[in-house]
């Protein structure tokens, strides 16, 4: 085994003072400084004198710009500033986290409602980064820090690139156990699916204590796992508090095939929020970036109109509709303020005592009023028979199966008219739920084994009408 190399000397910084050594890694060191104004410490990253030239210059001061883009994010590590050290290192002023979570998973795997947590936070980031245009490319543990109050934020930026990008760069690195098998095979740098393989692959791992296709107490070389990924499965959680519903989620979020994956971040944040569901825990905000903010940290300023954010509810916070209230855009009218109760009842008004006189224009405004009410009432009935009609969710139909190889069950089914922020909720035979907004869902099963979904259409949090289940009996093994 190679021997660590030492810490490189700590650059002089004006208006930071040196405090110690955080860590070192392949191309760069990380130092703690107090900086002098205003005062606070701060992590520096500083790159290696032998593999500073100009181009590395460029890709550290588009790193700079790229994280202070996107570091307003709360899940994302916020850079202070950057620079180039007396001695030509360039250097980077971030804020200060610890690494605990890349540090002590092997040893002590997190609680499962902590991974959910993590990984919804994380999935909000990446999927805020891709709508910026921008891919990670390195999604793994020792990259998710964790905020003195206790937020995980995601850092290192130093290899991302930009979504839509197919020129194939052989030099690119890479962390072989977090990367998809289309990154592995050098069929692409990256794209929204492999970064979706890679918050499955970081999620497993924190949950597991090690990477999916580490195989305990045999050899786990590159090659042993690049062999793996490219042909295998994850192994199993050994984890009896791991929902069955939760490994499904991982499992096909790590699909050789990537069309057979959650097709976005914000789907895998989706599924992710349905286990927390499951468990009666409330689900974690997704935090992801909309409207204009979202336009303007577009690289690409050209395609900002194409910028389409998908509006994020808290269901944590939200309140139950009463059964037959108005929904819709009638709703915004019916939602007040504690400051602005809105207009008593009509029945629970007092009424003026009988000898107060009454004006010929009070009188006429008490009839508008009437007439104003009537009016409203009638519009509320038919509002709400609108609304609450069951029609108003499509229903899928006719649900397509395809056996493949391998036991792998594929099934689709055509779009019944979802809408723009609608999403897929399918269930399995065993419990188990997704939601998603393919029209395509992947099942490993094994050979004689009988595979059953369910699909609805989930608008706003209603589910509507089943699909009807659709079965299919894999094959057995051939004797």
């Amino acid at each position: 085994m190679a021997s660590r190399r030492l810490p490189s000397q700590p650059p002089v910084l004006p208006g930071f003072s040196f405090v110690r050594v955080l860590g070192s890694g392949g191309f760069a060191d990380v130092f703690l400084y107090e900086q002098d104004s205003p005062r606070r410490q701060v992590a520096v990253k500083v790159m290696l004198a032998e593999y500073v030239t100009g181009e590395v210059r460029r890709m550290f001061q588009a790193e700079a710009d790229l994280m202070a883009q996107l570091s307003s994010h709360p899940s994302i590590l916020t850079v202070y500033e950057s620079g180039v050290a007396a001695d030509g290192r360039p250097y980077l002023v971030m804020e200060l986290c610890s690494p605990v979570i890349g540090q002590e998973y092997r040893e002590k795997p997190l609680p499962v409602a902590d991974v959910l947590r993590i990984g919804v936070k994380v999935a909000s980031a990446v999927e805020t980064a891709h709508r910026a245009g921008v891919l990670h490319r390195d999604i793994k543990p020792s990259n998710i820090l964790m905020t003195a109050y206790g937020n995980p934020v995601l850092s290192d930026f130093g290899i991302a690139g930009r979504v839509g990008d197919t020129e194939i760069d052989e030099t690119l690195g890479m962390s072989i156990p977090w990367s998809s098998p289309e990154v592995l095979a050098s069929s692409t740098n990256g794209t929204v699916q492999s970064e979706v393989w890679a918050l499955a692959a970081t999620v497993y791992s924190l949950l597991a204590g090690r990477s999916p296709f580490e195989i305990p107490w045999q050899s786990n070389t590159t090659a042993d796992l690049m062999s793996r990924i490219t042909k295998g499965k994850p192994q199993p959680i050994d984890r009896a508090d791991v929902p069955d519903s939760l490994e499904q989620v991982l499992v096909r979020s790590m699909s050789r095939r990537p069309e057979s994956r959650p097709q976005s971040a914000m789907e895998f944040v989706l599924a992710l929020q349905a286990v927390e569901l499951e468990l009666g825990l409330a689900p974690t905000q997704a935090e992801v970036a909309r409207g204009e903010w979202a336009a303007a940290t577009v690289v690409d300023l050209d395609d900002r109109t194409r910028v389409n954010p998908v509006r994020t509810v808290d269901p944590g916070r939200r309140k139950r509709r009463q059964p037959g209230a108005p929904r819709s855009s009638s709703q915004h009218t019916a939602r007040r303020t504690s400051r602005d109760p809105g207009p008593t009842p009509l029945s629970d008004r007092s009424s003026p005592p009988r000898s107060a006189p009454v004006s010929k224009a009070f009188a006429w405004a008490l009839v508008a009023c009437a007439g104003l009410v009537l009016v409203l009432a009638v519009t509320t009935i038919v509002v709400i028979t609108r609304a609450g009609a069951p029609a108003a969710i499509p229903v899928v139909t006719n649900v397509q199966s395809n056996v493949q190889d391998a036991g792998t069950v594929v099934f689709s089914w055509a779009d019944p008219g979802i809408g723009p922020d609608d999403s897929y909720q399918i269930s399995t035979a065993d419990g188990g739920t997704s939601i998603q907004r393919s029209s395509e869902f992947t099942v490993a099963a094994e050979p004689g084994e009988t595979v059953c979904i369910t699909v609805r259409v989930n608008r706003d949090g209603t589910v509507g009408d089943p699909s009807g289940e659709k079965c299919v009996d894999v094959p057995g093994a051939a004797g």
